[in-house]
């Protein structure tokens, strides 16, 4: 990745984070409304509370980067392994931006932060020597062990993926797994 690339993401991170406070500041404006606190108050609380957040912010290491189908890859090109079942359960995709906080016990906590556009396909469920894999639209997309299990698949069921949009990708996320039933009625 480019300096110029790197420096767009930032400022698109950034700007991403503005809007999400913006948003939670409107929120807190609304229910603090229908509790009937006085939005003086609750602004107060909230100073309060950012610097107390802010302090605990400086002892964790924040690291962004972008997943990889497996493992989230940041700007210097480090590797940071994401768990499976996080992965699976969150449905993260390809290309995905993640926010790593790292603890001062050494604990990894991992926040989605931006998904790229995404779109459903529907392919079948196979397992190439250890790795499942789906085929859909004349490709191969390799699925998380954990994603398999958690749905309770099993090889040659119909499934729905969650791919990029562009579909550049060798990963998928598992959406769904299509019963036999439905599965025959389709075809």
């Amino acid at each position: 990745m480019s300096e110029k690339e790197l420096l767009v993401n930032l400022v698109e991170s950034i700007e991403a984070a503005k809007s999400s406070l913006k948003a939670a500041e409107k929120w807190a404006q609304k229910l603090s409304e229908k509790m009937g606190i006085p939005s003086s108050k609750v602004e107060q609380l909230a100073q309060e509370k950012s610097l107390d957040t802010y302090n605990d912010v400086d002892e964790a290491r924040v690291i962004e980067g972008v997943f990889d189908g497996q493992n989230m890859i940041d700007a210097l090109g480090n590797t940071y392994p994401v768990p499976a079942n996080y992965a699976s359960k969150s449905k993260l995709v390809e290309g995905d931006r993640l926010k790593l906080n790292i603890a001062d016990n050494g604990a990894f906590i991992y926040k989605q932060i931006e998904l790229i556009p995404r779109t459903l396909v529907v392919g079948n469920l196979v397992l190439e020597g250890s790795q499942y894999q789906v085929l859909a639209e004349n490709k191969v997309y390799n699925v998380l062990y954990a994603s398999v299990t958690f749905y309770r698949a099993q090889v040659g069921d119909q499934v729905t993926i969650i791919v990029p949009e562009d579909g550049k990708s060798k990963y998928a996320a598992i959406e769904n797994v299509i019963p036999q039933q439905s599965a025959e009625t389709m075809v």
